[in-house]
């Protein structure tokens, strides 16, 4: 691959960036003109579907490390083996891994730039991921804010390879945030944006699947201490980290190597458990997860002398459909200008 896996999107936050900044932008415009500017909607530059299509598709690299053809356009908070329970008010168990994935520091960008750059460059930031998750069989559970509540695994797919697939998906997206897009924010003279991921599994008798809410203000969600775990656990990580629960060492027992113990951390103080409930015995640790290492000794990923990723062995292009198989290869091989070169 001599392309970067993420060069679209690093593109199209390029472009972004690279926008009339807020000083230019009021110098360049007299009072009723900036009132008018303003006044106007502000373009929202995701509604192209073919576009995002080629994005999407551009990653397709990323198969040959699941083996699998990438779905594509997953509903929000529809994951299939639980969908049936929106109608009802009936309940059932069965294990998930929980990924809570967060942007930090976007806050930064409107020092510099107006709401709708903002919202490209944090939309395009969050769509990567949620490509990214498509990838590894993830369901997107529900966006907040900057971030997202996503599940690995369901009926049919084992557990162990749930938690293959999170810890994949989560790997690939701090690469993408801090080695992809670092040059770029710091060329522009932007703090760093960063991310912040947990990772927790549930097994079967701790994940409770059911709907919440009333009729169309409703969800089918999960009540589990881990789906809840990963969300605190998210707020433990560094800059670009990823923090797992316990369980998820239990599935990675021959690469425990690649798992550092990390006390829980609470107003200034440190405790050894992220959780506990001393009554009935039960302490559960967390842990920083190494997953520029993770990436790094894959079998099927090398890393070239740029440090670029790349992947060894036959990709599967993703399925769409047939005319959006052509309206892909016509994007890509006409008429597209990147917007870094």
């Amino acid at each position: 691959m001599k392309e970067k896996l993420y060069k679209n999107y690093v593109d199209d936050i390029a472009h972004y960036l690279r926008q009339g900044k807020k000083d230019n932008l009021e110098k360049g415009f007299g009072y009723g003109q900036l009132n008018e500017k303003l006044a106007s909607h502000p373009k929202m530059l995701w509604s192209d579907k073919t576009k995002n299509e080629a994005n999407f598709r551009s990653l397709g690299a990323l198969n040959t490390v699941t083996g699998l053809n990438a779905k594509y356009e997953e509903k929000l908070g529809a994951h299939p083996g639980f969908s049936h329970l929106k109608t009802t008010n009936g309940s059932e168990y069965h294990y998930i891994v929980s990924m809570f994935a967060d942007v930090r520091n976007s806050t930064g960008l409107f020092k510099k730039y107006d709401p709708d750059v903002v919202a490209n460059i944090c939309r395009t930031i969050q769509l990567a991921a949620i490509h990214t998750c498509w990838y590894f069989d993830g369901y997107v559970h529900r966006l907040q804010g900057d971030g997202l509540m996503v599940y690995f695994g369901g009926k049919g797919t084992t557990k162990q390879k749930a938690v293959d697939n999170a810890l994949m998906a989560a790997s690939f997206i701090s690469y993408f945030v801090k080695n992809d897009l670092r040059n770029l924010f710091e060329e522009q003279g932007v703090n760093r944006i960063y991310t912040r991921i947990g990772i927790d599994f549930g097994d079967d008798k701790d994940t409770l699947w059911h709907n919440a809410g009333i009729g169309e203000c409703s969800e089918v969600t999960t009540t589990s201490l881990h789906t809840s775990l990963a969300c605190k656990m998210q707020a433990q990580a560094e800059s670009n980290g990823v923090v797992v629960g316990d369980n998820i060492l239990s599935y990675k027992s021959t690469h425990k190597d690649y798992f550092v113990y990390k006390k829980y951390k609470k107003n200034g103080d440190e405790q050894p458990y992220v959780y506990e409930i001393p009554d009935e015995g039960f302490r559960y640790k967390q842990h920083d997860f190494s997953w520029e290492k993770y990436l790094k000794n894959h079998p099927q990923i090398q890393e070239d002398e740029e440090g670029n990723l790349v992947f060894i062995g036959p990709s599967i292009i993703p399925n769409i459909g047939v005319q959006q198989n052509i309206n892909y290869l016509q994007q890509n091989v006409t008429g597209y200008k990147p917007y870094l070169k």
